[in-house]
């Protein structure tokens, strides 16, 4: 990283952006071009789960190529400045990559939707419908690496 005194090295801050956020953009290779979405997400255990169809795009470009690049934020804030080149902003964010697998069994949906719910806010003990659990897959990203950045105003008080 360039300014590596804005790199986030410590693995509980990487694990609590990961694990409090809702949202990440996912990137898959497609033909040798890049293809990204925003898709929900829940983390635990170094890994990402995230719910979908078991067709579509998506899932045909992963099968094709399960290595996958992912993103997300946290704390996205403008702060204003007096003239157009202090206006900036203030973030911390983590870049991964990893590979995705495609889960299908009962069991693994069941538990991928609940790390999912639980990201989300949902109570425990959770039912899912037995035919929108038909209906779905579940991916499971094991992450191999990542790093995290914050913006160089992020300790400052917000305003």
């Amino acid at each position: 990283m360039r300014k590596s005194r804005l790199e986030i090295t410590d693995r509980d801050i990487l694990d609590e952006i990961l694990s409090k956020q809702v949202l990440c953009r996912l990137a898959m290779a497609d033909e040798g071009k890049a293809y990204i979405i925003p898709v929900n997400y829940g983390y635990r255990d170094n890994c990402m789960y995230i719910h979908s169809a078991p067709e579509g795009k998506k899932i045909d470009l992963i099968r094709n190529n399960p290595e996958i690049c992912f993103e997300v934020e946290d704390g996205v804030e403008i702060t204003p400045g007096d003239t157009a080149c202090q206006w900036s902003t203030r973030y911390r964010s983590v870049v991964g990559y990893g590979r995705a697998e495609v889960l299908e069994g009962k069991a693994d949906k069941q538990e991928g939707l609940e790390i999912i719910m639980r990201q989300h806010g949902a109570p425990e003990m959770i039912h899912f419908d037995e035919k929108n659990m038909k209906a779905l897959v579940i991916l499971r990203i094991r992450i191999e690496s990542m790093s995290g950045k914050k913006s160089s105003n992020w300790d400052e008080n917000k305003v």
